[in-house]
C-alpha cells in the first residue's frame, strides 16, 4: 500500500499552495488584496493603501488616508490637495466627489475643513492641473485690483437688483460655493454681472455655453446652480465671449471661484462671502471683506 494513500488532502493542499504562490504577484501588483476572506478594518485598509501608494507614487507626500467614510473610496490628503483611490489601490481619480443624496460637494467641504483660507475651487480640478507624483505649477499671485474694461459685454449674465451696486462675479456652475454665493448675493440686493469660467474643464464649459445661449439666461443660471442645467444645444455667438472671461481670469491669477470684483473701482475679493460681508464690500469697507 502506498504510504501517501493514508494522507488524504495532500494533493489538495499542494495545489492550494501552488495557487497561493502564483497569485502573490497579482496581490503585490494591486497593493491591497481584493480576494481576502476576512474584511479588513478601515485602519488596516488605510495602512495597506498607504504602503501601495508609497510604491506607486513615491514622489507624492501622503499626509492622511481615510477609508471609512466614502463607500469604496479612500480619501487621500496630500498637502493642500485631495484625491481618491479605490480599496484595491488600483484606481485613482483627481476631481470633485459629490454626495448625490445630500446634494453636497464633498471635496470642497473637506478642503475648506482642512484649510479654511483655501478657495472653494482651489481643489484638484477635473482633468487636474496637479497630478499625484508630479510637480505643482507655480501659483500666480492674484490681482487685488483689475481693469474690467477689456471684457466683452456678451460674456456676462446680469441679474439681481438693477438699481443696486454692481459686482462682477467670476464663477463656475459646478462650484458648490458659487451656488451658495448666489443666494447671498440675492440677499445683499446688489446688481450682479456674472461671468462664467470653466474651472472644472469641459463639463463646466458646456454648462456655461448652455446658460449663456439660453432664451432666458438668468433663469438658466439659477437652474444650473440648482443642478438642473439646461440641455446643451448649438453653440451661439455669445459663447465665444467665454474665452475672454477665462483669459481675463487667467491673466489676473484667478485660480479658483468664486471671485467678486467691485465694478466701480475693480477691487477684488476671493471666495465665498455672506450677505453682510458683501454689503460691507459694496460700501467700500474692503478691508473687512478680506
Amino acid at each position: 500500500m502506498n504510504y501517501n494513500d493514508h494522507r488524504p488532502g495532500l494533493k489538495t493542499r499542494a495545489a492550494h499552495f501552488a495557487l497561493a504562490c502564483s497569485g502573490a504577484a497579482a496581490v503585490l501588483t494591486l497593493g491591497v488584496s481584493a480576494v481576502t476572506a476576512m474584511p479588513a478594518s478601515a485602519s488596516a485598509l488605510a495602512s495597506d493603501v498607504a504602503q501601495a501608494l508609497k510604491l506607486r507614487l513615491p514622489r507624492t507626500p501622503i499626509d492622511a488616508i481615510s477609508c471609512d467614510k466614502l463607500g469604496p473610496w479612500c480619501e487621500v490628503v496630500s498637502g493642500d490637495t485631495l484625491f481618491y483611490i479605490d480599496e484595491t489601490a488600483r484606481y485613482l481619480f483627481v476631481g470633485r466627489l459629490y454626495d448625490m443624496e445630500e446634494r453636497r460637494d464633498v471635496t470642497a467641504a473637506r478642503l475648506l475643513e482642512l484649510n479654511p483660507d483655501l478657495l472653494a475651487a482651489g481643489a484638484p480640478r477635473a482633468g487636474g492641473e496637479t497630478q499625484p507624483g508630479g510637480d505643482k505649477p507655480p501659483a500666480q499671485t492674484a490681482a487685488a485690483n483689475v481693469d474690467l474694461s477689456t471684457l466683452p459685454a456678451a460674456g456676462a449674465i446680469h441679474w439681481g437688483n438693477p438699481k443696486g451696486e454692481k459686482l462682477v462675479v467670476f464663477s463656475d456652475f459646478q462650484c458648490g460655493y458659487c451656488q451658495r454665493l448666489a443666494g447671498e448675493l440675492a440677499k445683499a440686493k446688489v446688481h450682479i454681472e456674472e461671468r462664467p469660467v470653466s474651472i472644472f474643464g469641459a463639463p463646466s464649459r458646456k454648462t456655461s455655453e448652455a446658460v449663456l445661449c439660453a432664451k432666458d439666461p438668468v433663469k438658466a443660471l439659477h437652474a444650473a446652480y440648482a443642478g438642473r442645467a439646461p440641455a446643451t444645444g448649438k453653440t451661439c455667438k455669445k459663447a465665444k465671449a467665454l474665452d475672454a472671461n477665462e483669459a481675463f481670469a487667467k491673466a489676473n491669477g484667478f485660480n479658483g471661484t468664486p471671485v467678486i470684483v467691485r465694478a466701480r473701482d475693480g477691487a477684488v475679493i476671493h471666495g465665498y462671502r455672506d450677505a453682510a460681508t458683501i454689503r460691507r464690500f459694496v460700501s467700500g469697507a474692503k478691508g473687512s471683506a478680506q
